[in-house]
């Protein structure tokens, strides 16, 4: 097994070492403080807790690409329901998303003619229409008989120009 690359994570190990020094949140616990989940996008450009004015502990994050609800975020959100507090989930995507800009086949390609990759095994789950995708993630979620009875869920879109979160009748 190779050895952990120490120089190219230096950076992240010395962020560490300044962390820790000031590091307040051993009390918490692994429930959601505030009952909430959020399934949001990867996109580093959202702070997920201080957009809805929550802070470590309050609440779960799930991030993927494109805020897309799959079989993996269902899984944690079944666990997250009933043993980690959760009692609402806002499936939050987000405006200038690489992933709804364009179709499934045109990432594909364009990995294929940059990398010479072939990912056509994969499902990136690229949309054209973010509405229509929230809506149909929203009621997913809804529909899902394994979470805990009562769970409400809601569906808004983050814009990355302003901050702003727009709710989104599903």
């Amino acid at each position: 097994m190779p050895d952990f690359p120490y120089e190219l994570f230096k950076d992240v190990i010395s962020a560490n070492n300044d962390f820790i020094k000031g590091f307040e949140h051993s009390e918490l616990t692994g429930v959601a403080q505030r009952g909430l989940a959020i399934v949001t996008c990867m996109d580093s450009r959202i702070a997920p807790l201080s957009v809805v004015g929550m802070g470590p502990g309050d609440a779960k994050i799930l991030r993927n690409a494109g805020a897309r609800v799959t079989e993996d975020v269902l899984r944690t959100l079944v666990l997250a329901t009933y043993l980690l507090g959760v009692d609402r989930i806002l499936i939050m995507p987000h405006t200038n998303c690489r992933m709804a800009m364009g179709e499934e086949e045109d990432i594909h390609a364009l990995i294929q003619r940059e990398h010479s990759v072939d990912t056509r095994g994969l499902e990136f789950r690229i949309v054209s229409d973010q509405i229509k995708a929230l809506t149909t993630d929203v009621n997913r979620v809804r529909s899902y008989p394994l979470l805990n009875k009562g769970v409400i869920v809601g569906g808004a879109i983050y814009d990355v120009a302003t901050g702003k979160l727009t709710p989104v009748d599903c």
